[in-house]
């Protein structure tokens, strides 16, 4: 199955069961409403809906044709959207729930204020070109310095460094292959994403590790000293293979983070405020220069430059996870934070139109597969405006 399918199809089931189990959110209602409005995610809908359906059966069915007014009043015109939503249901009578379900979210698409609709009228002005969103994109500069463009490398054998084999699998990730204590002893390898680029690798040791856009990471090819060291930048995700002998440990910028087998995202990208190490299983010891602290899963450390160190209980893991899982997530987000992830996944410059940087606030979550311009007309949801050209953004007063 297409890992970015399964990732998207994720997402829905977590928005369909909010709904249906009355948590639903705003922000998530509208982020639902979207994907009922977008067509390329007419087989991943149908599934989940379906599915959700299924499992709920209230007393009183909708005959199709009532069901079929009903929408189309909703959307305001008998429509091509109607019929696309009953061919995604696939069922011969719309349950009350589903249409309930239907008309709480398409009621988001029909009910744009003027003010928004006159925005969406000038985008072709404002939007003169299209960027399309980040994907599989790498490099790798083995030890002797060669350097390998991984998106373009033929899958397969791309090294051998000693005993051990560089392999691009089939589903575009790297893996280290072999055994992995006789490899080149002087062999360190740099693994880096640009900007717009994303990649997932499998150390000596079994260890997995996505790098997100404009991020790096530099391993020993063999780990045969007492640790197994690495140093990163940007933002990075582990699942670290269990091995009491030998502690797993990350060096990110003032930070470092000793395990010995678990799950967790360290964001280390420069202009943030803070080196960000969040915990999802296990545990994991942070030190800075200053102080020290064991995380619990759900527990965030946030290092400053400066050294001193903060640690937050219960962080919202699905903000923190987006990323890897295929979607933008803000939870009451400000504009600069927001703007700092399209830039990096979209290989883009932003500036601001006033020299003021409106003071917006952001939540829901958006699919990073999208392109550019669609995602900026979800921001302009909130009250802002934006202009393309070429690879800049600038945001308007």
């Amino acid at each position: 199955e297409d890992k970015s399918f399964a990732m998207l199809r994720e997402r829905l089931r977590y928005l369909v069961d909010r709904y249906f189990s009355g948590a639903c959110t705003e922000a998530e209602q509208k982020e639902l409403a979207r994907w009922i409005d977008d067509a390329q995610n007419d087989d991943a809908l149908k599934e989940q809906l379906e599915e959700a359906w299924h499992g709920y059966q209230p007393a009183v069915a909708m005959p199709d044709e009532m069901a079929d007014r009903v929408l189309a009043t909703v959307f305001g015109q008998p429509s091509q959207q109607v019929a696309r939503v009953r061919r995604m249901a696939g069922l011969r009578r719309i349950a009350a729930a589903a249409a309930a379900l239907l008309l709480a979210v398409v009621a988001y698409l029909a009910m744009k204020p003027e003010k928004q609709r006159k925005q969406l009228a000038e985008q072709p002005a404002r939007y003169r070109n299209e960027v399309p969103a980040g994907g599989n994109k790498a490099l790798l500069t083995l030890g002797d310095g060669t350097v390998i463009t991984l998106d373009s490398a033929a899958n397969g054998l791309l090294a051998r460094q000693g005993q051990v084999q560089v392999v691009k699998t089939a589903n575009g990730e790297l893996s280290y292959e072999g055994k992995g204590g006789f490899g080149d002893p002087a062999a360190v390898n740099t693994m880096r994403t640009p900007r717009g680029g994303e990649y997932r690798l499998t150390l000596p040791d079994g260890t997995r590790v996505w790098l997100n856009a404009a991020s790096s990471i530099t391993f020993p090819v063999t780990f045969r000293g007492n640790d197994r060291p690495v140093q990163i930048s940007g933002e990075v995700y582990f699942e670290v293979a269990h091995n009491p002998a030998k502690p797993f440990r990350v060096t990110a910028g003032g930070a470092t983070v000793e395990v010995l087998g678990t799950h967790f995202n360290i964001n280390a990208y420069d202009g943030e405020a803070a080196v960000k190490t969040t915990l999802l299983e296990g545990a994991v010891k942070v030190t800075s220069r200053l102080s020290r602290a064991v995380l619990d899963p759900g527990q965030q450390a946030r290092i400053t430059a400066a050294g001193s160190m903060d640690v937050e209980n219960d962080v919202d893991l699905e903000e923190v996870m987006a990323w890897k899982n295929g979607y933008f997530q803000f939870n009451d987000a400000d504009m600069p934070s927001v703007m700092r992830q399209l830039e990096n996944w979209y290989d883009v410059t932003v500036s601001y139109e006033s020299g003021k940087i409106p003071e917006r606030s952001f939540g829901g979550g958006i699919q990073r597969t999208l392109p550019l311009t669609k995602v900026l007309k979800i921001l302009e949801e909130n009250d802002v405006r934006f202009k393309v050209e070429g690879r800049h953004i600038t945001v308007l007063k």
